[in-house]
Protein backbone atom coordinates (compact mmCIF):
# COMPACT_ATOMS: atom_id res chain seq x y z
CA UNK A 1 0.00 0.00 0.00
CA UNK A 2 1.54 3.41 -0.98
CA UNK A 3 2.61 6.37 1.21
CA UNK A 4 -0.86 8.68 1.31
CA UNK A 5 0.02 11.90 0.56
CA UNK A 6 -1.25 14.72 3.43
CA UNK A 7 -2.48 18.13 2.47
CA UNK A 8 -2.32 19.56 6.07
CA UNK A 9 0.08 21.72 8.12
CA UNK A 10 -0.38 19.43 11.27
CA UNK A 11 3.32 17.43 12.62
CA UNK A 12 3.29 13.69 10.98
CA UNK A 13 1.81 10.94 13.94
CA UNK A 14 4.33 9.00 15.49
CA UNK A 15 3.59 5.99 13.95
CA UNK A 16 5.53 7.66 10.30
CA UNK A 17 8.50 8.12 12.63
CA UNK A 18 11.57 6.48 11.90
CA UNK A 19 12.88 3.67 14.28
CA UNK A 20 16.17 1.55 14.59
CA UNK A 21 13.92 -0.93 13.04
CA UNK A 22 13.03 1.44 10.29
CA UNK A 23 15.87 4.56 9.90
CA UNK A 24 14.00 5.95 6.91
CA UNK A 25 10.56 6.76 6.43
CA UNK A 26 8.85 8.61 3.86
CA UNK A 27 5.95 11.10 3.85
CA UNK A 28 4.54 12.82 1.57
CA UNK A 29 3.35 16.37 1.70
CA UNK A 30 1.52 19.11 -0.95
CA UNK A 31 1.58 22.61 -0.28
CA UNK A 32 0.00 25.62 -1.58
CA UNK A 33 2.12 28.23 -2.24
CA UNK A 34 2.93 30.96 0.47
CA UNK A 35 2.04 28.36 3.56
CA UNK A 36 4.41 28.19 6.46
CA UNK A 37 5.23 25.28 8.50
CA UNK A 38 6.08 26.85 11.82
CA UNK A 39 9.40 26.85 13.60
CA UNK A 40 9.79 22.92 15.14
CA UNK A 41 12.34 20.40 15.49
CA UNK A 42 12.39 16.74 15.70
CA UNK A 43 14.95 13.95 17.16
CA UNK A 44 15.50 12.71 13.75
CA UNK A 45 17.05 14.15 10.10
CA UNK A 46 14.93 15.46 7.70
CA UNK A 47 15.40 15.39 3.86
CA UNK A 48 13.34 17.54 1.64
CA UNK A 49 12.76 17.09 -1.92
CA UNK A 50 10.67 19.15 -4.03
CA UNK A 51 9.99 16.95 -7.58
CA UNK A 52 7.84 20.49 -8.32
CA UNK A 53 7.88 23.84 -6.34
CA UNK A 54 10.17 26.44 -4.46
CA UNK A 55 11.02 26.04 -1.13
CA UNK A 56 12.59 28.58 1.63
CA UNK A 57 14.52 26.94 4.94
CA UNK A 58 15.19 29.55 8.02
CA UNK A 59 17.23 27.78 10.07
CA UNK A 60 20.34 29.02 12.63
CA UNK A 61 20.60 32.82 11.44
CA UNK A 62 20.42 30.91 7.68
CA UNK A 63 17.88 31.34 4.85
CA UNK A 64 18.28 28.54 2.30
CA UNK A 65 16.57 28.11 -1.27
CA UNK A 66 15.45 24.85 -2.44
CA UNK A 67 14.62 24.73 -6.10
CA UNK A 68 12.85 22.24 -8.13
CA UNK A 69 13.94 18.89 -8.39
CA UNK A 70 16.66 19.73 -5.54
CA UNK A 71 16.70 18.90 -1.39
CA UNK A 72 17.60 20.18 1.56
CA UNK A 73 19.10 18.10 4.72
CA UNK A 74 17.94 19.29 7.80
CA UNK A 75 19.88 17.56 10.77
CA UNK A 76 18.15 16.13 13.69
CA UNK A 77 17.15 18.69 16.64
CA UNK A 78 17.59 21.71 14.51
CA UNK A 79 15.05 24.28 14.51
CA UNK A 80 13.71 25.40 11.34
CA UNK A 81 10.58 26.85 9.60
CA UNK A 82 9.52 26.03 5.81
CA UNK A 83 7.81 28.54 3.78
CA UNK A 84 6.60 27.73 0.01
CA UNK A 85 7.55 30.25 -2.34
CA UNK A 86 4.91 28.21 -5.09
CA UNK A 87 2.60 25.38 -4.71
CA UNK A 88 5.15 22.51 -3.93
CA UNK A 89 5.13 18.76 -3.50
CA UNK A 90 7.10 17.78 -0.43
CA UNK A 91 8.66 14.11 -0.56
CA UNK A 92 10.23 13.93 3.25
CA UNK A 93 12.64 11.42 3.93
CA UNK A 94 12.77 11.29 7.83
CA UNK A 95 16.10 9.36 8.82
CA UNK A 96 16.86 8.25 12.25
CA UNK A 97 19.75 10.27 14.30
CA UNK A 98 21.38 7.14 14.21
CA UNK A 99 21.77 6.37 10.58
CA UNK A 100 22.23 10.50 9.58
CA UNK A 101 24.21 10.77 6.58
CA UNK A 102 26.33 13.54 7.45
CA UNK A 103 28.09 14.84 10.45
CA UNK A 104 27.41 18.00 12.09
CA UNK A 105 24.34 20.58 12.35
CA UNK A 106 24.25 22.32 9.10
CA UNK A 107 21.28 22.16 6.72
CA UNK A 108 22.66 21.85 3.19
CA UNK A 109 21.20 22.25 -0.19
CA UNK A 110 21.91 19.18 -2.37
CA UNK A 111 21.66 18.00 -6.08
CA UNK A 112 19.54 15.10 -6.41
CA UNK A 113 20.84 12.30 -8.56
CA UNK A 114 18.95 10.42 -11.09
CA UNK A 115 19.28 7.36 -8.89
CA UNK A 116 18.07 9.23 -5.76
CA UNK A 117 15.05 10.57 -7.39
CA UNK A 118 14.05 6.95 -8.29
CA UNK A 119 15.03 5.83 -4.67
CA UNK A 120 12.76 8.30 -3.20
CA UNK A 121 10.03 7.65 -5.75
CA UNK A 122 10.22 4.06 -4.76
CA UNK A 123 10.18 4.67 -1.07
CA UNK A 124 6.69 6.17 -1.46
CA UNK A 125 5.30 2.54 -2.32
CA UNK A 126 6.01 1.34 1.29
CA UNK A 127 3.43 2.33 3.81
CA UNK A 128 4.78 -0.75 6.11
CA UNK A 129 7.94 -2.02 6.44
CA UNK A 130 9.67 -4.97 4.34
CA UNK A 131 12.64 -6.13 3.54
CA UNK A 132 12.67 -4.41 -0.25
CA UNK A 133 12.08 -1.02 1.67
CA UNK A 134 14.83 -1.53 4.12
CA UNK A 135 17.43 -2.33 1.16
CA UNK A 136 16.00 0.86 -0.47
CA UNK A 137 17.12 2.85 2.75
CA UNK A 138 21.01 1.36 2.49
CA UNK A 139 20.85 2.26 -0.95
CA UNK A 140 19.72 5.74 -0.14
CA UNK A 141 21.93 6.78 3.05
CA UNK A 142 24.92 5.65 0.48
CA UNK A 143 23.60 8.20 -1.94
CA UNK A 144 23.09 11.01 -0.05
CA UNK A 145 26.80 10.80 0.96
CA UNK A 146 27.81 11.29 -2.24
CA UNK A 147 25.41 14.23 -2.99
CA UNK A 148 26.69 17.60 -4.87
CA UNK A 149 26.07 20.24 -2.06
CA UNK A 150 24.69 23.32 -3.46
CA UNK A 151 25.47 27.24 -2.44
CA UNK A 152 22.21 28.13 -2.17
CA UNK A 153 22.13 29.43 1.24
CA UNK A 154 22.36 33.50 2.82
CA UNK A 155 23.61 33.70 6.28
CA UNK A 156 22.35 36.24 8.60
CA UNK A 157 23.52 38.37 10.95
CA UNK A 158 23.07 39.06 14.34
CA UNK A 159 24.36 42.13 14.66
CA UNK A 160 22.34 45.49 14.56
CA UNK A 161 23.78 47.53 12.12
CA UNK A 162 24.95 44.84 9.89
CA UNK A 163 21.60 43.46 10.17
CA UNK A 164 20.05 46.67 8.95
CA UNK A 165 22.61 46.80 6.01
CA UNK A 166 21.78 43.74 4.94
CA UNK A 167 18.32 44.12 4.98
CA UNK A 168 18.03 47.20 3.09
CA UNK A 169 20.33 44.83 0.18
CA UNK A 170 17.36 42.25 0.42
CA UNK A 171 14.62 44.68 0.13
CA UNK A 172 16.76 46.10 -3.02
CA UNK A 173 18.90 43.53 -4.56
CA UNK A 174 19.58 45.61 -7.50
CA UNK A 175 21.16 48.11 -4.94
CA UNK A 176 24.61 48.65 -6.20
CA UNK A 177 26.14 50.86 -3.75
CA UNK A 178 29.70 50.53 -2.31
CA UNK A 179 29.95 49.87 1.46
CA UNK A 180 31.29 53.34 1.90
CA UNK A 181 27.80 54.84 0.98
CA UNK A 182 25.88 52.01 2.87
CA UNK A 183 27.89 52.47 5.66
CA UNK A 184 26.69 56.19 6.31
CA UNK A 185 23.20 55.00 6.23
CA UNK A 186 23.38 52.55 8.96
CA UNK A 187 25.67 54.41 10.93
CA UNK A 188 28.79 52.46 11.48
CA UNK A 189 32.16 53.00 9.63
CA UNK A 190 32.87 50.53 6.47
CA UNK A 191 36.46 49.23 8.05
CA UNK A 192 33.73 48.59 11.00
CA UNK A 193 31.46 46.70 8.75
CA UNK A 194 33.98 44.70 6.65
CA UNK A 195 35.15 43.10 10.55
CA UNK A 196 31.65 42.06 10.78
CA UNK A 197 31.16 40.25 7.88
CA UNK A 198 34.56 38.31 8.59
CA UNK A 199 33.30 38.00 11.70
CA UNK A 200 29.98 36.93 11.93
CA UNK A 201 29.01 36.17 8.00
CA UNK A 202 33.00 34.31 7.48
CA UNK A 203 32.68 36.39 4.02
CA UNK A 204 33.42 39.60 2.56
CA UNK A 205 30.95 42.12 2.02
CA UNK A 206 31.09 41.35 -2.07
CA UNK A 207 30.75 37.87 -1.45
CA UNK A 208 27.74 38.11 0.94
CA UNK A 209 25.96 40.75 -1.73
CA UNK A 210 26.68 38.23 -4.46
CA UNK A 211 25.11 35.13 -2.24
CA UNK A 212 22.29 37.28 -1.95
CA UNK A 213 21.61 38.04 -5.65
CA UNK A 214 21.88 34.19 -6.64
CA UNK A 215 19.29 33.41 -3.38
CA UNK A 216 17.05 36.17 -4.39
CA UNK A 217 17.56 34.51 -7.99
CA UNK A 218 16.31 31.19 -7.84
CA UNK A 219 12.98 31.86 -7.12
CA UNK A 220 12.18 34.66 -9.44
CA UNK A 221 13.60 31.91 -12.55
CA UNK A 222 11.47 29.40 -10.94
CA UNK A 223 8.35 31.11 -11.09
CA UNK A 224 8.91 31.79 -15.18
CA UNK A 225 10.60 35.23 -14.89
CA UNK A 226 12.52 35.95 -18.01
CA UNK A 227 16.30 35.81 -17.23
CA UNK A 228 16.65 39.44 -18.98
CA UNK A 229 14.18 41.00 -16.39
CA UNK A 230 15.98 38.74 -13.86
CA UNK A 231 18.85 40.05 -14.35
CA UNK A 232 17.19 44.08 -14.27
CA UNK A 233 15.69 43.29 -10.65
CA UNK A 234 19.27 41.93 -9.28
CA UNK A 235 21.52 45.03 -10.51
CA UNK A 236 23.16 43.09 -13.16
CA UNK A 237 24.00 45.06 -16.67
CA UNK A 238 23.27 42.31 -18.93
CA UNK A 239 21.44 38.90 -19.13
CA UNK A 240 25.15 37.38 -19.71
CA UNK A 241 26.64 38.99 -16.61
CA UNK A 242 24.43 37.15 -14.80
CA UNK A 243 23.99 34.19 -16.68
CA UNK A 244 27.89 34.25 -16.14
CA UNK A 245 27.58 34.63 -12.54
CA UNK A 246 25.03 31.53 -11.85
CA UNK A 247 27.12 29.39 -14.12
CA UNK A 248 30.92 30.38 -12.14
CA UNK A 249 28.35 29.44 -8.94
CA UNK A 250 26.66 26.58 -9.71
CA UNK A 251 28.26 25.03 -12.43
CA UNK A 252 25.75 25.24 -15.22
CA UNK A 253 23.84 28.63 -16.78
CA UNK A 254 20.60 29.01 -15.51
CA UNK A 255 18.57 27.46 -18.42
CA UNK A 256 19.80 24.38 -17.74
CA UNK A 257 19.81 24.32 -14.10
CA UNK A 258 15.65 24.91 -14.15
CA UNK A 259 15.16 22.89 -17.39
CA UNK A 260 15.78 19.71 -15.85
Amino acid sequence: MPVPVVTHYQPHPPESHPTRQRPVRLVARNMKNARNLAPHHHAWGQLTYTPKGMLQVIADNTIWFVPPMRAIWIPPTITHEIRTLADSQLRVLQIHADASPFPGQRCVVLEVSGLLKELIAGMAQFDGACARESRMAQVIIDELQHARPLPIDLPMPGDKRLKTLCELLLANPANNASLDQLARQVGASPRTLSRLFERELHMRFSNWRQQMRLARATPLIASGMPLSQVAAELGYTSQSAFSAMFKKTLGQPPSAFFNR
